[in-house]
């Protein structure tokens, strides 16, 4: 199997969020069993394993270290940044997903379409304030609501005071593992408004699923898009959100907020490196 290492939600190599990206060849994926292996020693957050439908329509699935899940938005931009590169697609595609079946516009840019959004509840004051204490953050009382928030994956939205609070939290990785296990969520999606053009500046813990913190999450930005929207802070339109500040991998994701409520997520992509799997 052909493989890529791709960098996610930046135009040049060692920024943006790295996934790995497995081409397969013919109409059968491998177990199960197998594709966490790869995903395992390969080490990043998210690997695609991409197979060809014929008639540009995908079906990609998504290992994370520790688990498969159905969606990983810089992974799905990974993935067709790198067909178009190696002139695959053009155009519209058809992804199909264990979280619904996706367009993706594919060009210097990737677009793509998320799953339908919804917020999935609220949290109560004890619920929301263990998710801050997990953070490093006490005695803060958001005058925003603390919510799960899902777009392909489901992630509390979690306010922050500033930018600087933000960037200065010291999250406890164990404590976050236990209170997402506990919701059945994938990551806390912390953010925060500052004053520079950007929708938001986030941060996002996903250490259950073997990802401490993500330097560009396209799902929990999909998600926080709807968040926002919901609570009137923005409206359709194209919108930014600036992640991977603390971790020296500074990210912008892109997404598109569509007056149906249709959220895509994109940016570039530039390969890294590739090589063969000999399994």
């Amino acid at each position: 199997m052909k493989y890529y290492i791709v960098d996610a939600f930046t135009e040049k190599p060692f920024g943006g969020n790295t996934a790995g990206v497995v081409l397969l060849e013919g109409n059968v994926f491998p177990d199960n069993e197998l594709m966490q292996c790869i995903a395992a020693e390969l080490r990043y957050s998210e690997t695609a394993f991409v197979r060809s439908d014929g008639n540009a329509h995908y079906t990609v699935r998504y290992f994370t270290p520790k688990g498969e899940v159905e969606l990983c938005g810089h992974a799905t931009v990974a993935t067709f940044a790198l067909l178009h590169q190696l002139g695959e697609t053009s155009g519209k595609c058809l992804c199909r997903t264990l979280a619904g079946e996706l367009e993706v516009e594919t060009a210097q840019e990737v677009m793509m379409q998320m799953a339908t959004p919804r917020i999935v509840g609220t949290l109560s004051s004890s619920e929301a304030e263990e998710a801050y204490r997990a953070v490093g953050l006490k005695d803060y009382r958001p005058t925003l609501p603390v919510q799960i928030s899902y777009s392909g994956l489901s992630d509390v939205m979690l306010p922050m005071p500033s930018v600087e609070t933000l960037n200065a939290l010291q999250p406890d990785m164990g404590a976050i593992a236990a209170f997402t296990q506990k919701l059945d969520i994938v990551s806390i999606h912390p953010f925060a408004f500052g004053n520079d053009g950007h929708t938001a500046h986030v941060r996002d813990f996903a250490p259950a699923y073997g990802v401490p913190e993500e330097s560009a999450t396209g799902t929990a930005n999909a998600a926080l898009t709807h968040y926002l929207a919901k609570n009137g802070i923005i409206g359709p339109g194209s919108h930014s959100f600036l992640q991977g500040e603390t971790m020296g991998r500074p990210s912008i994701v892109k997404t598109r907020l569509e007056p149906d409520g249709t959220i895509r997520v994109g940016g570039p992509a530039a390969i890294v490196a590739e090589g063969w799997l000999k399994v």
